[in-house]
């Protein structure tokens, strides 16, 4: 007993005073920190860096576009495909 009383003597501190937080508190101060730093870095990474990485890989794409034939050629090639009028055929008067 007189050992744990000079104890608290030298260190000057009382058996009655609160010592400060304890080890559960700050774990729990740390996960709530750590948390919030994620939910930062998550944000950050979905609202600027994967757009800015969109952006910067469209401007180095070599893919040629494709080739569309133009409106005009469109339509005049289906008008000359299309049959318009036809002879009849008659099976009693051949030519």
């Amino acid at each position: 007993m007189a050992t744990m009383l000079d104890f608290f003597f030298y260190n000057e501190i009382s058996p009655r005073e609160k010592l400060g937080p304890t080890g559960r508190t700050i774990e729990a101060n740390l996960k709530k920190r750590i948390n919030a730093v994620i939910a930062i870095m998550r944000d950050m990474e979905k609202t600027q860096t994967k757009p800015t990485v969109a952006m910067i890989e469209s401007l180095f794409q070599t893919e040629e576009p494709v080739k569309k034939p133009l409106i005009l050629e469109k339509r005049f090639a289906e008008e000359k495909k299309k049959v318009r009028f036809r002879e009849k055929r008659n099976p009693n008067n051949e030519l």
